[in-house]
């Protein structure tokens, strides 16, 4: 029964990063569709969007607390009624307003079921094969972006409606729903052990971090979310091509969280975080100045290879820096990354607006060099090593 309970809950972690990898990812395959469905210029579609972004953080800074008053059940039940309003009314409104308020709604949604997802990890198991478990449950995220951006592509390829794209990801809700009607959930305990978190001091270390995860997951998807735009305004690929690239990259994203799952075991993480954050660095600005479109598959797919475990490892890295991991330490690192998410239109519209796609993808090349910097000044300060030797 309990290995039961244990899978159950381990598919929802998988289930609700594959949700959000898929709202997220095929944001930059749609807004031009939805740009011209309304009427109004991409870069200021793109600004739209961020209401999703804005909805996600709102929703996992807000649940750190929310889990202990509110039951995880009754939340992911809640959540499914309000991603089933959300899709119907992308699919009945004609109003780029009522569009904002249903892209608010699926982000509060996304965030509270990825805040859970990720507690539900981090609650099940300990020590290496929590973070092994992370970077599993992470693959899902980019499972997804393999995934819907081709469906994406097929979709809009044939002239379908754009919100059968959305229709299509909230299967992956009814499936969450399903699992979450037949699982028992812990309970969360207010005293105790959470008291004893909040008085240890995090450290410089959890603040390096919490910085690299924010620019991390900024570059990231800054870079992910116009690679169409530019492969198809600047390059002159086909759509389906363009996606493509993307799909490229979240295969080997997901391969390269298997292989990394195995590696983390051998190798201290803040030295591969620093190797994988410099490869990844190099890897881009490679892409943002090749020619050769064929060898563009081959860079996307090997940046998307060595960033695979880069966000995941700086998370588990953020639990070892206290000698008790704390839901609040892990939530706050959570955040920062989600801050990234909800200011990459904001901070990639503008440039878009004056120095096209290009100019886009550069400034992520710049983010994943800050996140370099970070892991490398990360190795005088982390306390990650101390704490694993006295566990």
């Amino acid at each position: 029964m309990m290995q039961i309970k244990r899978t159950g809950l381990t598919w929802i972690s998988f289930l609700s990063y594959a949700l959000t990898g898929a709202l997220v990812i095929v944001t930059g395959m749609v807004m031009d569709n939805i740009a011209h469905y309304f009427d109004v210029p991409v870069a200021s579609m793109s600004n739209t969007f961020t209401f999703l972004n804005t909805g996600i953080l709102i929703a996992i800074f807000l649940n750190a607390w929310l889990m202990e008053l509110v039951p995880l059940k009754k939340q992911l039940i809640f959540g499914f009624i309000l991603m089933l309003v959300a899709i119907a009314g992308l699919i009945l409104g004609h109003s780029i307003a009522l569009f904002s308020a249903c892209m608010f709604v699926l982000g509060i949604v996304s965030g509270i079921t990825m805040s859970i997802g990720t507690f539900l990890i981090t609650h099940l198991y300990e020590g290496r094969q929590r973070g092994a478990r992370l970077l599993f449950t992470d693959s899902f995220f980019s499972m997804a972006g393999t995934i819907f951006p081709i469906i994406a592509a097929a979709v809009l390829s044939r002239h379908l409606p754009w919100y059968l794209v959305y229709c299509a990801i909230g299967l992956i809700y009814v499936a969450i729903f399903i699992i979450t009607l037949f699982t028992q959930f812990p309970t969360l305990a207010k005293t105790g052990q959470q008291q004893r978190e909040t008085k240890e001091k995090w450290g410089p270390g959890v603040f390096l971090l919490a910085i690299a995860a924010l620019c991390y997951i900024l570059g990231q998807l800054g870079f992910i979310a116009w690679v169409p735009d530019y492969a198809t305004k600047v390059l002159g690929f086909e759509l389906g091509r363009a996606g493509q690239l993307v799909g490229n990259f979240w295969t080997a994203y997901m391969i390269g969280m298997w292989v990394f799952s195995v590696v983390l075991r051998f190798i201290d993480s803040q030295k591969l975080l620093v190797l994988l954050t410099a490869l990844a660095s190099v890897l881009m600005y490679w892409f943002n100045h090749a020619a050769d479109p064929n060898t563009l598959h081959l860079i996307i797919a090997a940046l998307g290879f060595f960033s695979s475990a880069i966000y995941t490892t700086i998370i588990t890295l953020g639990s070892q820096q206290t000698k008790v991991a704390s839901p609040k330490l892990v939530n706050f690192i959570l955040t920062c990354g989600t801050i990234g998410t909800m200011l990459t239109f904001v901070v990639t519209a503008p440039i878009v607006n004056n120095g096209g796609p290009h100019a886009a993808l550069m400034t992520s090349n710049s983010l994943y060099i800050a996140v370099f910097i970070c892991c490398l000044l990360l190795g005088f300060v982390s306390k990650h090593r101390i704490n694993h030797v006295n566990n």
